[in-house]
């Protein structure tokens, strides 16, 4: 059951970030302008309404620095203390072209990433804000980007141009490109399945394991895309779930339980889901770890047939040993379009705050898990 945490905003909110140190605050984000500040425990310790008055799209805290909440609204990056909601401690000013749905941070919080409506993806220096690369390779709208952790200068982006991208920041062109259109054809054209469109696989959330190498994308055709990325960076594997019976909205992986392949989604159906792909056949190879002996050599066809099972058609039985493997360890009717997912710990307990078309906030305990 949902604990509700209100009275912290009067529009709909639209992102939540919760920060990794001691005081374990969490900021939200709604239409409008709003910020706010909530403890542990579900108090609004203060909110703030941005001069602009545009949307608040993405919030994230320093992992260096507790006294630092990066905020997106409009073209706009304001730099917030979250410890005293007094107004911008600096604003990071026409950063984006258009507007601006998506921060990142790296690990040490040296370079803060920005993905606009016009498709393009600006990295800049911090402190200060300098751009110091300006990635233009999507023809759409890019929705979110991320870091890749332990690899602070790979960045992966991806859009409703349907295009999930890796880039290393030393150059300005990507290392690969996954195209999750020719993905979803490919594998109507594999099951005969010509003729039957689905949504189109637009690319609207992306997260990477704590571990660096495995990414999932939420996307519009209900599917969170999963892609293994190997040594090199290449490219190494990829398949997806079917995840939401809708657009899938929210992918984020969890960063504080025992292995680093939980995975929580949300979707426009109106549930919220949490996955463990440790089994996955995207990840299950990364666990072996030591120089593969023949004899695996020799399993690998049968981990592809299982990808493609994996891939969860949607006309899979649910009957199947492998979508009872394959389907969620925990699924909530939330009942309302999930709008963000955020996971974090509540006074040590592993908890999923969820954002939708209302103005507060609801929190679901996995304790127990």
């Amino acid at each position: 059951l949902a604990v509700q945490w209100c009275e912290g905003h009067s529009t709909p909110v639209l992102c939540v970030g919760a920060s990794g140190g001691p005081e374990g605050l969490l900021a939200s984000g709604s239409e409008e302008g709003e910020v706010t500040v909530w403890n542990q425990e579900g108090t609004v310790l203060a909110s703030l309404r941005l001069p602009s008055g545009d949307d608040v799209t993405s919030a994230v805290f320093s992992p260096a620095a507790p006294g630092l909440l990066y905020v997106s609204h409009g073209e706009t990056v304001s730099v917030l203390d979250p410890r005293s909601l007094k107004g911008a401690v600096e604003e990071l000013q026409g950063v984006g072209e258009e507007e601006i749905n998506s921060l990142a941070l790296n690990e040490t919080g040296s370079a803060l990433a920005v993905a606009d409506d016009s498709g393009v993806v600006r990295v800049l220096g911090l402190p200060g804000g300098q751009v110091n690369r300006t990635l233009r390779r999507h023809t759409n709208i890019v929705s979110s980007v991320a870091f890749r952790p332990l690899r602070p200068n790979n960045l992966v982006s991806a859009g409703l141009d349907m295009q999930v991208m890796l880039w290393s920041l030393q150059k300005t062109r990507p290392v690969w490109t996954l195209n999750l259109q020719e993905v979803a054809e490919e594998e109507e054209a594999h099951q005969h399945k010509a003729g039957q469109l689905f949504n189109p696989p637009l690319a609207h959330c992306v997260s990477v394991a704590s571990c660096g190498n495995v990414l999932a994308c939420a996307a519009e055709d209900g599917r969170v895309h999963l892609m293994r990325v190997g040594s090199g960076s290449k490219l190494d594997r990829q398949g997806a779930i079917k995840a939401h019976s809708q657009g899938a909205s929210q992918a984020h992986f969890l960063s504080f339980l025992p292995h680093p392949y939980w995975l929580a989604t949300g979707g426009n159906d109106g549930m919220v889901a949490l996955w463990d792909l440790s089994q996955n056949p995207v990840v299950t190879v990364e666990d072996k770890g030591k120089p593969q002996a023949a004899p695996v050599h020799r399993r690998r066809p049968n981990a592809r047939a299982k990808a493609k099972l994996q891939g969860g058609s949607v006309d899979q039985s649910p009957g199947t040993e492998e979508a009872l493997k394959s389907g969620p360890k925990l699924s909530f009717s939330h009942g309302d379009k999930v709008n963000w997912v955020c996971p974090t710990l509540l006074r040590g307990e592993p908890s999923l705050v969820v954002a939708d078309q209302s103005r507060n906030l609801s929190v679901y305990s996995l304790a127990g898990l």
